[in-house]
């Protein structure tokens, strides 16, 4: 008989964040991504209901640009000192983990495509191809523990798998951070490449 320890963990991920790391940010002025922002929420161009733009560029490695929603917020985060596309899921989600990563995963890809084809922009923001961050949002739910990260790990390894082939996978040990793995890419890929890998 199995003792208590040796009983398989299993961790519910919600409130999913997907973050991008872009390339070649030190030439976007990133005060020409606000009116991109209002204009989403002027045109609602995403499932979730989009509200506001908080500004939080003061802040060193802070939460830089955020487009605030009801369910979920998009952002250009700083946080770490990586500038990148951020997907904040808010609102519980259905389904399994795996449906809620690639949910998250999905939504992050599409928020940074829409910008990398902005010509407000004028085409000076991309995803690096290679570099992806999973953050689990709720201490609650899933804190920063070695039996969180092993029960997580099967599904971070699928998604890595289903969106890159090959991946290496990290994982941030510091129990007073959020749960997070860093995904890295042997190889650059396209958001496009990426979206065509998550319907395959």
């Amino acid at each position: 008989m199995r003792s208590i320890l040796e009983e398989e963990t299993t961790v519910e991920l919600q409130h999913i964040n997907v973050k991008l790391i872009l390339k070649g940010s030190e030439n976007l002025n990133l005060d020409s991504v606000i009116p991109v922002f209002h204009s989403w929420i002027q045109d609602q161009i995403f499932d979730e209901l989009l509200l506001d733009v908080a500004d939080y560029r003061h802040v060193k490695h802070g939460p830089g640009l955020i487009l605030i929603g009801h369910e979920a917020d998009y952002s250009l985060d700083n946080t770490d000192g990586l500038l990148g596309v951020r997907y904040n899921r808010k609102a519980p989600l259905l389904g399994t983990n795996f449906d809620r990563l690639i949910q998250a995963t999905r939504s992050a890809l599409l928020a940074c495509q829409r910008l990398e084809a902005d010509k407000q922009l004028n085409r000076k923001l991309y995803f690096n191809g290679q570099d992806v961050q999973l953050i689990i949002n709720d201490r609650l739910l899933a804190p920063n523990t070695e039996m969180t990260r092993q029960a997580a790990a099967p599904d971070f390894n699928r998604l890595a798998a289903k969106i890159f082939r090959q991946a290496e996978l990290s994982y941030s040990t510091d129990p007073r951070r959020l749960l997070s793995a860093h995904i890295r890419s042997s190889q650059p890929f396209s958001t496009g490449e990426l979206l065509s890998n998550l319907q395959a």
